[in-house]
């Protein structure tokens, strides 16, 4: 498959706006493809000035580190045996996002981007990636 489409992109970008705003929580979307280029972005009304950072951030660490950033939560903490991993490509100025809201895109079983959302808790960003991602899953 490759990378996502802007198309595909797109696509995702709305399926995210409508659970985000189905379960009242105005966020920051954003949709890379599988070199970790912002293909779609979106701030809705209302939603925290720091989010849009934060939901390109999250989508980044996705895709860079091939998971869900939920995935890697309880490893980054103090004592895992990934603390530290927020800070580990600060150098290459690019934070690493490791709660949940970045949620990795397969198409047809291979990693074709990522969308990362930030506004509501974990669990609710996580949800409207994880609907963003279904929207194109192939």
């Amino acid at each position: 498959m490759g990378s996502l489409s802007l198309k595909q992109a797109q696509a995702a970008l709305e399926a995210c706006l409508a659970k985000a705003e189905e379960i009242g929580s105005p966020s920051s979307v954003a949709v890379m493809d599988d070199g970790r280029e912002l293909l779609a972005f979106a701030r809705m009304d209302e939603a925290l000035l720091a989010s849009a950072a934060i939901s390109q951030a999250k989508a980044y660490t996705s895709r860079s580190l091939g998971c869900d950033t939920r995935d890697v939560e309880a490893l980054a903490q103090p004592g895992g045996a990934l603390f530290g991993l927020h800070t580990a490509h600060l150098a290459a100025g690019r934070a690493l996002v490791t709660f949940g809201g970045g949620v990795l895109v397969s198409i047809d079983g291979k990693p074709a981007g990522a969308i990362g959302v930030a506004g509501g808790t974990p669990d609710q960003d996580h949800e409207i990636a994880a609907a963003g991602a279904a929207a194109v899953a192939g």
